[in-house]
């Protein structure tokens, strides 16, 4: 279990302290990766100087067995000096030398060394993960971005092992003359200057393929690694190309040549995130190399996690910011830059219209919650870190990035980051830094600009006000800009406005302006006589960050004939301003529906055939009026029926499709289906029923309670894999009896051991829509594990499972009253706090848009 411990918060003040008194030479991390099943041995040599000797510090360590600590050659005593997870260190030199000798603990959390048991071959795999503070539980460290120093990590481990670290990997040395046959050790160079954070050691019996990028300043040796069982998924052509085309993109428009030796992508099992930019050792989800034909969506996806990687390469990697009150920048700029690189460099050039369908939603969900902050957050410690680290970091500041490069231009921009890297190459910088950079490249004053996005909440809305003659001619145009009350900021957006009228039976683009929006109203003089077209589109062309509203005649052509508009990144805006709309509770959310079931059928992007579905489930399952919900439900699953009839065989749309339709079934008719795919009574040309498919419809019948325990027992035992396992713990916690309830609620909120992947499975299956009287007690059940959870799991698994596990799918007065109740005296970790306060707010937003359904 890994799980909050004394001494783990270090402060913003504490770091500064250190900084001010400290600069670090080098750290030498010895690990012996052969001492069992559960700990590994770590010793660290970290050398530093001290600006005033005699004075006190601390290094950090988490969870570990500590057995030796000499500081300056004097030995001293673990158990004095090593209290709540700090190592205290007094009379320091003007130069000194510690080395902590000790054990660490093997996570399986996906927090610091992760160790996996392959079930297919029982092969054992490692791998690291440091963001944000965990270098701690694998060595001894001055845990914070700006202490950067050179590593050399030597690696003892079995000789038949691939160890990769941040520098090249050696030859590995034999240690049978040691005594220690079959054994080996991995000494490798010393890295360029590093944040311990972007430190990296994967060791395991993983499978290798190495290429090379030639790019103008040299050779890049390449590697891709996966697990064994995964080689035949090794899609070697594709990533390979796509990493020599992103490098050809980020070396010519950064202007600086690749900062690291080398680079390589390991995909590995059971973790937490997306990937993480370890210098030149990127760590990677080994769902990224899918068994299963999967839809272009989830290409495009895995395309933007591995040039944002990229990216982190430059800025993160070679610049770091002095703490993570910068951590928005990092992220932010990974995020727009690795949209940009896919429109640019790749196949994907639709790719913005990607990040409006999906990425970019989940940034304004996020900055409607009660949980919203700042982009640039105040982060005054590490705890406050993890609350703050979610899609105001990524989606809405790329958003905002998007939106200061249209301000600025793509030129100066660029000439700004160019003189940033140079300026600050292996070193840490504030945000201060960039904004001065880019304020000399472009001649605009931008800290005004800076106020008012980066330091302030909230996202405003902007909407059409407008009057027409008697021949449809506007005789007054202005777009008026508000914003929610908590979080009255009112911005200047960059703003395109498109007119598209019919045209050959197409929605065509026929007028476009651009105008800068500053206060409550702007008007737009140029728009006054232009006749009102079929649709009036705000923020045509995305450029700006806020939600925009269809005004009556704009909405009635979308809900009419939403596939008619040409445009894809037009779609991506109107989709996304009906949804926007459902959830305030403006558009009922049967209308959402009918709008979705008429057009969805004809989008091209594949994004909104991802995505748009998936909104629309959400407001059968929740938005809709629980009077009338039965009926939207059976015409939802019949419409996707129709779909999946109609779908072109073998196409993206149709895999979607079938997906969607098994999630909407709520009928015996469509449970026949699902069955008959399943068996093969029921075919369609070109529709694979490949492993993943196999598993949604079974998890689909498992929660129409179709079937039992032995046929998942068989279903995982024919599939052999760890996505086997987790798939079948996923069809148990979807079974709607109280006996699959209960054991899957102690599996993933009561069991630290349950590993972070599995259970992520269990929480995000275990509330299903048609199970409410099963569900029932776990309301009251959720709120009184609430204060224990974070503490229990751990920070990551708590927060997935808090989330993922709140009773949303009971969208009642009932609970909504039990969890407020709850919320005026609890008393529980401010991460925990925070899930149950977002839960709440969907609770207010799903039973005031049943209003609205209810009232159409």
């Amino acid at each position: 279990m890994i799980a909050r411990m004394p001494g783990t918060n270090l402060t913003r003040d504490e770091a500064a302290t250190r900084a001010a008194l400290l600069d670090v030479a080098s750290y030498a991390i010895d690990l012996d990766l052969t001492t069992g099943e559960t700990h590994f041995g770590t010793t660290t040599t970290l050398r530093f100087s001290c600006r005033e000797p005699g004075a006190s510090t601390f290094a950090d360590l988490v969870d570990a067995r500590v057995h030796e600590v000499t500081l300056n050659g004097r030995t001293l005593d673990p158990a004095t000096v090593y209290a709540d997870n700090r190592l205290t260190l007094d009379d320091l030199a003007a130069e000194n030398e510690l080395v902590v000798r000790a054990e660490g603990r093997y996570s399986h959390t996906g927090e610091g060394l992760h160790r996996f048991v392959d079930p297919v071959d029982q092969r054992v795999y490692l791998y690291s993960q440091f963001e944000v503070p965990d270098a701690r539980r694998v060595f001894t460290t001055f845990e914070q971005p700006d202490l950067k120093a050179p590593f050399t990590f030597r690696v003892t481990a079995p000789a038949h092992w691939v160890v990769v670290s941040n520098a090249p990997t050696p030859e590995p040395r034999p240690l049978e003359a040691e005594g220690r046959a079959g054994h080996g050790v991995w000494e490798f160079a010393p890295t360029k200057p590093l944040s311990t954070y972007v430190t990296a050691v994967v060791a395991g019996e993983y499978h290798a393929v190495h290429d090379v990028y030639e790019g103008a300043h040299g050779t890049i040796p390449l590697g891709h690694y996966c697990r064994q069982s995964l080689v035949e998924h090794l899609d070697r052509d594709v990533l390979v190309d796509l990493t020599r085309r992103s490098f050809a993109f980020f070396e010519e428009q950064f202007d600086y040549p690749y900062p690291f030796e080398k680079y390589d992508q390991l995909y590995v099992p059971e973790y937490n995130m997306g990937a993480m930019e370890n210098a030149g050792c990127v760590t990677l989800r080994d769902e990224y190399l899918p068994r299963s034909r999967q839809p272009r969506s989830f290409y495009e996806f895995r395309a933007s996690v591995i040039t944002h990687e990229m990216a982190h390469m430059w800025f993160g990697d070679l610049v770091t910011m002095k703490w993570w009150d910068d951590l928005w920048l990092n992220e932010s700029f990974a995020e727009w830059a690795c949209y940009w690189c896919e429109a640019e460099a790749t196949e994907f050039t639709d790719a913005w219209t990607g990040f409006a369908n999906a990425r970019k939603l989940t940034g304004y969900r996020a900055d409607q919650l009660p949980s919203t902050h700042p982009i640039a957050a105040d982060n005054h410690n590490l705890e406050a870190v993890e609350v703050n680290f979610d899609m105001i970091t990524y989606a809405k500041g790329a958003s905002v990035l998007k939106q200061l490069v249209a301000w600025v231009g793509l030129e100066p921009f660029l000439a700004g980051l160019r003189q940033y890297f140079r300026d600050h190459e292996y070193g840490n910088s504030e945000f201060g830094d960039l904004l001065a950079a880019l304020e000399k490249a472009s001649g605009r004053e931008l800290a005004p600009w800076a106020q008012e996005w980066l330091q302030t909440a909230g996202v405003n809305t902007l909407s059409l006000e407008s009057e027409v003659d008697a021949d449809g001619a506007y005789t007054t145009f202005a777009v008026r800009q508000t914003a929610p009350a908590d979080h009255p900021t009112l911005r200047r957006h960059r703003l395109g406005i498109g007119w598209y009228d019919e045209q050959d039976g197409r929605l065509v683009r026929s007028h476009y302006e651009e105008v800068d929006v500053v206060g409550e109203r702007t008007e737009v003089p140029a728009a006054v006589g232009r006749p009102r077209p079929a649709l009036l589109l705000l923020n045509d062309g995305d450029l700006a960050y806020a939600k925009i509203r269809l005004d009556e005649t704009s909405q009635a052509t979308a809900i009419a004939g939403l596939a008619r508009l040409e445009d894809s990144l037009a779609r991506a805006l109107v989709w996304g301003a009906t949804w926007d709309m459902t959830r305030d509770a403006e558009l009922a959310a049967t209308h959402y529906v009918q709008l979705v079931l008429g057009n969805i059928g004809q989008e091209t992007d594949a994004w909104g055939v991802s995505r748009v579905p998936v909104c629309a489930q959400q407001a059968v399952s929740v938005y809709s009026d629980p009077a009338g919900r039965d009926v939207l439900a059976r015409t939802w699953e019949h419409g996707l029926r129709r779909l999946l009839g109609e779908a072109e065989p073998g196409s993206d749309t149709q895999l979607t499709f079938a997906q969607s339709y098994a999630r909407a079934v709520v009928t015996e008719a469509g449970g026949d289906d699902l069955e008959a795919l399943l068996d093969g009574g029921l075919t369609f040309e070109g529709l694979a029923v490949d492993d993943d498919l196999r598993w949604v419809l079974l998890v689909e019948l498992a929660r129409l309670g179709r079937v039992d325990d032995a046929r998942i027992d068989a279903e995982v035992e024919r599939d052999g894999t760890i996505s086997g396992q987790q798939h079948g713990a996923a069809a148990r916690a979807s079974m709607p009896t109280a006996e699959a309830k209960a054991a899957a609620w102690q599996r993933a909120m009561l069991d630290p051991e349950t590993p972070n992947e599995t259970s992520r499975s269990i929480v995000g299956a275990f509330m299903r829509s048609g199970q409410e009287d099963v569900l029932e007690p776990y309301v009251q059940r959720y709120l009184d594990v609430v204060a224990t959870t974070w503490e229990l799991l751990g920070a990551h698994k708590g927060a997935v499972a808090l989330n993922s596990i709140f009773p949303r799918t009971l969208a009642t007065p009932a609970t909504l009253e039990a969890v407020d109740t709850w919320l005026e005296t609890a008393q529980a970790n401010a991460g925990a706090l925070r899930y149950v306060r977002e839960g709440a707010d969907d609770l207010r937003r799903s039973l005031a848009a049943q209003a609205c359904d209810a009232a159409r």
